[in-house]
């Protein structure tokens, strides 16, 4: 009995010593111990948060399990305290007790003020940020140092799945007054670690280059730097997995297995060696393909859609080709859902397979809307009457695929921006809405400012230029340019929808004074003003029929001495300076490309004739044929063959006039104080001059195609690695060894050249290498192959914010070399070489 007392005293104190941490208090003692019930328990009076920065009390309230008047315990203490952890808010919560108040004092956690990535190069800051921002690392939001690891952990994992195995993530916090933090996250790289051999094992029947023809993961090699195919990823790898067992199904494997794939290491791991076992098994042949199921059309006709045949080896991608074909076949009847199940039946003893392909067409679905999303300065109508599939029809693949591409090559978006969704119309399965996403660019430009050419050199112009004006697709150009050799004002509008079956109008008008001194050409002057109204008729999905009306006034002004004599006779023949013409010109264009900015696919091709009609001061006609078709050959690969032909002549009677001095007169050249005074042939009133009069001096000749309307070549636009329009013939002028560029009446050039998309991440910019040949000759006789000019270089185009920008270099591989006799006397003038040119602010 004695010893009671004493075990309730212990009892007691480990009661209170129990409680007191969980009831923490910096200025009130525990509850004294007046009973188990107050000791353990009380009822909350009133409710006080402390330490509160930046978050409000009523937020800590609205999370709190507790409310004034409960009666709250330990266990409801430890409920309380959780719930404001699990917030998030909160890098501490303690909760005690003064008197009937309960007092909830937190730390809260900083809240981030700024967050920076550095040294990223392979993975870009906006797929990182928005990575980040999903774990719930960003700007703005509580700071946890737990996202931050995790953050650090998901880095390491994605670069290590580039290859990138010495990748170092330095994450470093910066506390700042007002309970905030800088984070900082400084990426180390390092390069990736290198394949340095591949090798396959149990491969018998196939070599092992021919195996792995087409993976992207391959040995260091020499081309290694452009590709960076010996750049270890496990995401390659894993594609390049599946090529493997793609190339034994599509030789009839069906028991083809991997047995497992090894990649090593090297100690510092820079270098990766790869090793994979297969079983090839046996090789299968198809003992029949039969088509089950409702094919909708006759089943004669689906069957002409499989390409796999009985007695074939058995081919994965010949059996996929056929399902996709009657897939397609069927979505463009309006079964967009349809499904086709290749069903196999494998008789191994025989080594044969049987197919069943099963048909399942679902529902006919019907088109309910066609939206567009991302045009926010195009309207709706300039995108809808280019689609080819209609609201309210029946959904057809081949015309939505049509209505994309007709989108890409207006011109007015981002090269490959426009995608396609189809979604199902919520509580219909038959009705869906085609999505169009699009992501615009620039259109047009207003541009005050200077632009440089190594041809024109410095150009001041003033242009408006606009090829979606206001949204309605319609064109127009303003322009006033300045450089060495040209004044030109110009206005032009183009209404591609003049009509609603596509029929288009446009006007143009311009005036320019041309001084071909500076021009590389032969040295004249002349000033021209035109005005013209085109006309633009759709036949055919692809091709178009365009016709041209205008009437030009062509004032030109040579000087004797300093002109060749074949283009002062021309004039004199005619005894005018000023060439008046009525033009037409009728052309035909098929297009098939399938991007306006950058195709990477397609064909474009057209022939135009132009004639000046009867009544023009000259008569005569051109006729110019173009072709460019582009050939993907990779992914990173586009081959673009380039040709252009063009002859012009004169129709009718040549013009003759005999010259004759009468009542010579002198002309002095004032702008050139170095070239004497010379005396040409006055005004001639007894015209024709008779040949028998002692003042005859001469008998001119007007023939064949205008001097002013030459082709020429060489240059950024033709063949480059020569001078701009130095190629084909040239003439000197009186007793002068310079030759000038006359141009001629037929010209012929052509171009090879390799595109590499992917090598800058940069849908503005190009690079290429490329074949130039090409050349211009006086006429059709004067042609001959060996005389074709050839150059290869490379070439950058890059659509900059400041205006385009093109550079090439090229080599001239055939080019015509100067020959000198023995005394140093010119025999043969050679080629205007000039291997390095650009322009800037001019078209691509």
């Amino acid at each position: 009995m004695t010893r009671t007392p004493s075990r309730r005293l212990l009892a007691l104190a480990l009661t209170v010593a129990i409680a007191a941490p969980a009831w923490a208090q910096t200025d009130v003692a525990p509850p004294p111990p007046s009973g188990p019930s107050t000791a353990s328990s009380f009822v909350v009076g009133d409710i006080r948060v402390d330490g509160l920065q930046r978050i409000g009390a009523g937020t800590v309230f609205t999370y709190l399990p507790i409310e004034r008047g409960d009666r709250i315990d330990q266990s409801r203490v430890g409920e309380a305290i959780r719930e404001l952890y699990r917030t998030g808010f909160f890098e501490d919560v303690q909760i005690g007790r003064q008197g009937d108040i309960l007092v909830v004092t937190v730390t809260e956690r900083p809240a981030i003020n700024k967050l920076t990535l550095t040294g990223n190069k392979d993975i870009q800051t906006e797929d990182l940020m928005k990575g980040l921002s999903e774990i719930g690392l960003s700007e703005g939001d509580t700071f946890d140092r737990l996202a931050l690891d995790r953050v650090t952990q998901e880095l390491t994992r994605q670069y290590n799945n580039r290859g990138k195995y010495n990748v170092e993530i330095t994450p470093t916090v910066s506390r700042l007054d007002r309970n905030r933090v800088d984070v900082t996250i400084a990426v180390d790289e390092g390069k990736a670690a290198k394949i340095r051999h591949i090798n396959i094992v149990g491969n018998e029947l196939y070599e092992e280059e021919d195996v792995r023809a087409g993976w992207e993961s391959a040995e260091s090699n020499w081309l290694s730097w452009y590709r960076r195919d010996d750049q270890y990823s496990r995401e390659k790898l894993d594609g390049d997995r599946e090529k493997l067992q793609n190339f034994y199904l599509d030789r009839g494997h069906l028991d083809f297995s991997e047995d497992g794939i090894q990649v090593a290491i090297s100690p510092d791991k820079r270098d990766m060696y790869i090793t994979a076992g297969i079983s090839e098994g046996e090789i299968y042949q198809v003992s029949g393909v039969e088509v089950s199921g409702d094919t909708i059309l006759p089943k004669e006709q689906i069957e002409q859609r499989v390409f796999l045949r009985e007695g074939q080896t058995f081919s994965r991608a010949l059996l996929e080709l056929s399902s996709d074909a009657i897939i397609a076949t069927l979505s463009n009847i309006g079964y967009a859902f349809a499904q086709v199940n290749p069903i196999p039946e494998v008789d191994r003893e025989n080594r044969t397979v049987a197919i069943d392909m099963q048909v399942v067409p679902g529902p006919r679905v019907n088109v309910r809307r066609v939206v567009f999303k991302g045009n926010t300065r195009t309207s709706d109508e300039v995108l809808r009457r280019e689609m080819r599939q209609f609201e309210g029809s029946w959904y057809s693949q081949a015309a939505v695929d049509r209505s994309k591409v007709r989108l890409q090559r207006l011109g007015y978006f981002e090269s490959g921006s426009v995608n396609v969704e189809t979604e199902p119309v919520p509580g219909s399965n038959d009705e869906v809405d085609v999505v169009f996403n699009v992501t615009e660019t620039t259109s047009g430009s207003f541009v005050f400012g200077l632009g440089y050419s190594q041809l024109s050199g410095i150009t001041t112009s003033v242009q408006l230029s606009q090829n979606n004006f206001l949204g309605s697709g319609n064109r127009v150009s303003v322009e006033a340019s300045r450089n060495s050799y040209l004044q030109r004002y110009a206005f032009s509008y183009l209404n591609p929808y003049f009509t609603d079956d596509g029929l288009s109008l446009g006007y143009n008008l311009w005036w320019r004074e041309f001084d071909n001194s500076d021009f590389n050409t032969a040295q004249y002057s002349s000033t021209n003003a035109a005005s013209q109204a085109v006309l633009g008729i759709p036949i055919t999905e692809h091709d178009s029929f365009s016709l041209l009306f205008g009437i030009d006034r062509n004032e030109i002004f040579t000087f004797r001495g300093s002109t060749p004599d074949s283009i002062v006779n021309y004039i004199d023949a005619f005894n005018q300076r000023t060439f008046h013409a009525w033009r037409t010109e009728v052309g035909y264009a098929r297009d098939t490309r399938n991007d306006f900015l950058q195709p990477t696919r397609g064909t474009y091709q057209r022939v135009s004739a132009e004639i000046t009609l009867p009544g023009s001061t000259a008569e005569y006609y051109k006729l110019n044929y173009e072709f460019s078709k582009y050939w993907p050959i990779t992914r990173a690969l586009v081959l673009n063959t380039r040709a252009e032909i063009g002859y012009g002549d004169s129709y009718g009677s040549d013009v003759t006039r005999n010259i004759c001095f009468n009542n010579p007169v002198q002309e002095d050249h004032d702008n050139d104080p170095e070239t004497p005074p010379v005396w040409v042939p006055g005004a001639d009133p007894s015209d024709p001059c008779d040949p028998s009069s002692p003042d005859f001096v001469d008998t001119v000749t007007a023939s064949g195609l205008p001097f002013y309307e030459n082709f020429y070549a060489g240059g950024t636009r033709s063949v480059r690695g020569f001078r701009d329009n130095t190629l084909g013939p040239r003439e000197a002028a009186g007793n002068s060894t310079f030759l000038q560029p006359l141009g001629g009446s037929l010209k012929t050039v052509g171009s090879l050249e390799m595109y590499f998309p992917t090598l800058l991440d940069s849908p503005a910019a190009r690079v290429s290498a490329f074949v130039d040949f090409g050349n211009v000759y006086s006429d059709l006789d004067a042609f001959e192959a060996k005389e074709l000019r050839i150059s290869a270089g490379v070439a950058l185009m890059w659509r900059a914010p400041v205006g385009p920008i093109s550079i090439s270099y090229a080599y001239p591989l055939r080019k015509q070399d100067t020959v000198r006799g023995g005394s140093g006397d010119l025999i043969r003038e050679g080629d205007e070489v000039e291997r390095l040119q650009f322009t800037f602010g001019g078209a691509f």
